[in-house]
This record gives structure tokens, sequence and C-alpha cells, in this order.
């Protein structure tokens, strides 16, 4: 069996196999980022002549896997992962031992913590569930894996936010429309950026009533083993009936642990690369017979 290996630059030259294998680089390079690129970035990065490149991202476009939205400058379209990429991702995470093992850790922790706990990820300018353990308590909040939310009023929002450099976060709250979920809900951008600034400082993110009156919610970091990129939050959330702010905040110790061990298990880049082509040959099939 071969070793599984990054689709870089030195690897989409060795060969005629290799090359076949250039829009599944594009993907997974655009997965890594955690923001948008250039073609011009991408083409560097990829060592892909722009013009094959931009051929290549046209029809990515067309198929839903690659979207363009306003760079970090403002002054070109990037380009970063569409949403028919977030529904391949889930459906590979649920069709390997991702979801068993990471069900598994998270089903201990909200038998630790006693509310439901989230795992959730970057998505363009929204927040996607990945995966999801609900408490035992009657009185929680219905969502499900594939859901997305806002980036400005939720717990892990406002994290990936606080650890974007500055420049791209400015440049992603300046295309988001704040809107005001509930009395709490930060739309100020000056004041939104203030805020985003303590929470990088404590390296936690939190919604005090600001997506849901009435929910509370804490989300720590979920960072890549190799160089230490955030890929995903963890996060728990709790009716205000039952559980305060200052509680939740008393489990970030315990989150941690339970992130540290997800750790491995989101290591995207070592993901396999036969199952995504399996799945893009799949939806090509599929979109021939309709």
């Amino acid at each position: 069996m071969r070793e599984s290996v990054t689709l870089d630059g030195g690897e989409l030259r060795a060969s005629d196999e290799a090359r076949n294998l250039r829009a599944l680089a594009v993907i997974e390079r655009l997965a890594m980022a955690g923001q948008p690129y250039t073609l011009s970035q991408l083409a560097t990065r990829l060592s892909i002549p722009k013009a094959t490149l931009m051929r290549l991202i046209e029809a990515l476009e067309i198929c839903g896997y690659v979207s363009h939205v306003p760079d970090s400058r403002g002054s070109e379209r990037g380009l970063s992962l569409g949403p028919r990429a977030a529904r391949l991702a889930l459906v590979t995470l649920a069709n390997n031992n991702f979801t068993r093992a990471a069900r598994s850790l998270l089903r201990a922790l909200v038998d630790r913590v006693g509310e439901t706990v989230n795992l959730t990820a970057l998505d363009g300018d929204e927040i996607l569930y990945i995966e999801r353990v609900e408490t035992s308590e009657p009185l929680r909040m219905q969502m499900h894996p594939g859901m997305r939310v806002p980036l400005h009023c939720t717990a892990s929002g406002k994290l990936f936010l606080s650890q974007m450099p500055v420049a791209d976060r400015r440049a992603v709250l300046s295309r988001l429309a704040l809107k005001r979920m509930t009395p709490r809900t930060i739309t100020d951008a000056s004041l939104l950026e203030a805020e985003l600034d303590r929470l990088a400082a404590r390296g936690i993110g939190i919604d005090n009533e600001e997506f849901v009156r009435g929910m509370v919610a804490v989300g720590v970091p979920v960072r890549a083993l190799d160089d230490g990129h955030m890929r995903a939050v963890l996060a728990v959330h709790g009716p205000t009936a039952r559980v305060t702010l200052e509680q939740l905040l008393a489990m970030v110790p315990t989150l941690r642990e339970t992130a540290t061990a997800l750790a491995p298990l989101l290591d995207w880049q070592r993901a396999s690369k036969e199952e995504a082509l399996a799945k893009q040959a799949d939806a090509r099939e599929q979109r021939r017979a309709v």
C-alpha cells in the first residue's frame, strides 16, 4: 500500500498520475489555508501554471467545490472552499472511523460536564457543525451536524475570528452582516474587535446569550499536531436556567483535555485521498444520471 502524502507542488510534477490529482490538491490546500487565497498565491504554493489553474478553478466553482470571496486586501477576489466541499467533508467523516472515535470522546465529555458539546469548523464566513452529542437533560437546543451558524455571535465563531491575523479578521468583519440575534449580540464592529482581542488573549470563545436568548457557551481550539493551526472548536453550551457562564468557564480545563485527544482525529492533511476521490467520482456519476 502506498504511503499517503500531501499533494504539494513537488508531487504534482512527478507523474501523469499525480497531475490527475490537481483538483484534489486545490481543495486540500484551500481546506488547510484558514483564509482565502488569490489565484497567484495558490499557483505559487501548488506549482501549477496559472492558466492551467484558472481552468481548474472554473470547473471546481461550477461544481460548487470552490467559491470566490473578497480577499484580505479587498483588491482581488479570493478563493475559498465552496458548499459542496463542506458536504464532501461531512460525508467522508461520516464514513470512516472519525465519527465513532469523536462521538466516544464527546460522549465521555458530556458525562463529565453534564451539558451538550459540539465540534465545529470554519466554513467560509460561517460555522459548520461537524459533530454533536446532546445532554440527557430535557431542556436543550435542537441542532445537528451539517448546520451552520453565524461567526459574530457564537462561541466557536468568535474564537475563530479571534485567532485570525488582524487584517484577515477585519476583512471578514467588513463583509459580515452583524445581525442582532438577541439583546446581547454585539453588532458594533469596533466593540466586537475589542471583544475578539480579549478572547484571543484568553484563547477561548464565549457566547453570553448572544446567539440565542437564555443560552450560554464556551469554546476551546482543537489544533493540528503538525503546525498548531486551529482546525476546529470544541464547545459546550447550556441554558441559563440550569448553568451560568461562570460555571461553563470553570469547565475549560476539561474541554482542553478532550480537545487534545481530538487533535489526532482532525489531522485532515493525512485523510484518505482514495476515499475523497471515490466520493468525487460518485458525485460525477450522479450528475451524469441527472
